[in-house]
C-alpha cells in the first residue's frame, strides 16, 4: 500500500471535544500552511505556463480533468473564464468523472475507470496542441492517470495537480505539480487543505495564460462579459478612469461598443 501524505493522520486529535473556536483556529493554522507549499512549486507552474501559452497561441484549448472535489474545482475555474476574459466557451474545458451529474452528487466509481477521460475528451476532438491538465489530490485517480497517459502518447502537453510526491499523477505528467500541503485537519478530507492548494493553482494558471493571450490591460478585465448591472458599472468606471471623462459619456461609450476593450479602443484612434 502506497504511503499518502493526504491520508496520513492529522495533527490535531479529539476534534470532536474541542470548542469552535479551537476548531476554527485548528483548520486556520492548517489553512496558512497552503500557500507556502503553492508557493515552493512557482517555478515548475511558471514554465508549464510559458509552454501552455505557446500552445494556446497556436490554436490549443486548456483541458482540467478531475474526479470529485477535483474535478469541480476544474470546472469551477474553466466556467469562469468566459464572462471574465470574454474568451469563447470551450477555450478552458474542465471534464469530470461521471459527467455533469457528478457535478452535484457523487457518481459511484466513476473514478476507477482508466479509459473513460480519454473517451470523454475526443468528445471535443483533440488535437496536438490542446494541453491536459489532471488534477487528483491523491495523485492516483485511475480517471486522471488513463488520460494524462493517453495524452502523453498522443503528443500533448500534460501536467498533474496533485498534493502527494512521488504519486504517480506527478510522475506521469509532463510537469508533476505537487504541493505537499500535509494531513488534513479531518484526516483524508482532501477537500480542505488539498482543495484550496489546487484552487490556487488553477487561478494562477488560467490567469497568467488569460494575461499572456492579451485578455487583461493594465490590471483590468476589459474583455469581461457585461452580464449583470455590477459588471456594467465597473465597466464604466474603467472607462472613466482610463479616458478621464464623465460617467454618462462613459456608460454611453459603453453602452453603444458593448465591451470595455471596444469602448477604449474607439476613443483613442
Amino acid at each position: 500500500m502506497i504511503n499518502r501524505i493526504t491520508e496520513s493522520d492529522s495533527l490535531h486529535n479529539d476534534l470532536e471535544k474541542m470548542a469552535t473556536l479551537d476548531l476554527l483556529n485548528g483548520i486556520n493554522q492548517e489553512d496558512q500552511k497552503v500557500a507556502l507549499a503553492v508557493q515552493k512549486i512557482l517555478p515548475k507552474i511558471g514554465t508549464f505556463v510559458e509552454e501552455a501559452a505557446d500552445k494556446m497561441k497556436q490554436g490549443g484549448r486548456l483541458f482540467y480533468l478531475g474526479a470529485g472535489t477535483s474535478g469541480r474545482l476544474g470546472i469551477v475555474d474553466a466556467s469562469e473564464c468566459p464572462p471574465t476574459f470574454g474568451v469563447e466557451h470551450g477555450l478552458v474545458v474542465g471534464i469530470i468523472a461521471g459527467g455533469d451529474q457528478a457535478i452535484r452528487k457523487a457518481v459511484e466509481f466513476a473514478e476507477d475507470d482508466t479509459d473513460q477521460a480519454w473517451q470523454d475528451l475526443n468528445e471535443f476532438s483533440i488535437t496536438k496542441n490542446d494541453i491536459i491538465v489532471g488534477i487528483a489530490a491523491s495523485g492516483s485517480t485511475p480517471y486522471v492517470l488513463g488520460a494524462i497517459d493517453k495524452a502523453n502518447a498522443n503528443g500533448n502537453l500534460t501536467a498533474g495537480i496533485t498534493c502527494n510526491p512521488g504519486s504517480q499523477l506527478a510522475l506521469n505528467a509532463k510537469y508533476g505539480l505537487v504541493a505537499e500541503v500535509g494531513p488534513e485537519f479531518v484526516t483524508g478530507s482532501t477537500r480542505m487543505k488539498s482543495g484550496t492548494a489546487q484552487k490556487l493553482i488553477l487561478n494562477m494558471i488560467s490567469t497568467s495564460l488569460m494575461i499572456k493571450l492579451g485578455r487583461v490591460k493594465g490590471n483590468k478585465m476589459v474583455d469581461m462579459q457585461l452580464s449583470n448591472n455590477k459588471l456594467i458599472d465597473r465597466g464604466t468606471r474603467m472607462i472613466m478612469n482610463e479616458l478621464s471623462i464623465d460617467e454618462k459619456t462613459a456608460a454611453q461609450l459603453l453602452e453603444k461598443y458593448g465591451s470595455v476593450r471596444k469602448a477604449l479602443e474607439s476613443s483613442r484612434k
